[in-house]
């Protein structure tokens, strides 16, 4: 079993990564295998609304210079995936925006690629916002059909400068949480 997790952060190793590797590190106890991708800094573009997804039928996006057809294939392989972002003006970074339009129109063009995976997102913030991003990326996995494992809060964790997420004890105990429930939940599903 495997969650693949993506970093929208353009700090590869800021509050957002933070959050994702507490995640995957408890997947990883409980023997689920992961994996996190970072999107941050690359040059990534959004849909073109070409429809081409929809008439070559072959799991990617026409456009080929950037990160996500990887990304896309990436979460078709995996049983799941977190989707990471932190909060800019209480929204979604645009690399995550152009994987969630793309991946999705892939998705539908294609039968429904992520039909039935897990997806759970996770969200840094310094103080407020945070519950429109993780809307936003919770509409990408419900439109999808897949299924969206709870914790103990919303999946957010807050703090100020980079790096500094460690000291949100609540959003540490929620990554632990959606990790441990993410892994009960693939258990259950694959009866092992």
């Amino acid at each position: 079993m495997k969650i693949v997790a993506f970093n929208g952060s353009p700090h590869k190793e800021g509050n957002t990564y933070s959050l994702l590797k507490i995640a995957c590190e408890t997947l990883e106890d409980e023997g689920i295998h992961t994996e996190i991708l970072h999107l941050g800094g690359k040059q990534v573009h959004g849909c073109l609304a070409c429809r081409k997804c929809f008439e070559n039928k072959d799991n990617k996006c026409i456009q080929t210079e950037d990160i996500i057809n990887t990304c896309i294939q990436k979460m078709v392989e995996a049983d799941g995936m977190l989707i990471g972002s932190p909060t800019y003006f209480a929204d979604v970074t645009p690399e995550v925006k152009a994987l969630i339009d793309r991946a999705g129109f892939v998705g539908f063009a294609n039968n429904g690629l992520f039909k039935r995976k897990l997806g759970a997102a996770v969200v840094a913030v310094r103080r407020a916002g945070a519950i429109h991003v993780f809307d936003s990326i919770n509409h990408f996995f419900l439109i999808s059909q897949m299924i969206i494992p709870g914790s103990s809060y919303w999946n957010l964790g807050v703090s100020g400068k980079s790096g500094t997420i460690t000291g949100d004890e609540e959003g540490i105990g929620t990554m632990t949480n959606l990790g441990k429930n993410m892994a009960w939940l693939l258990k259950k599903i694959y009866d092992k």
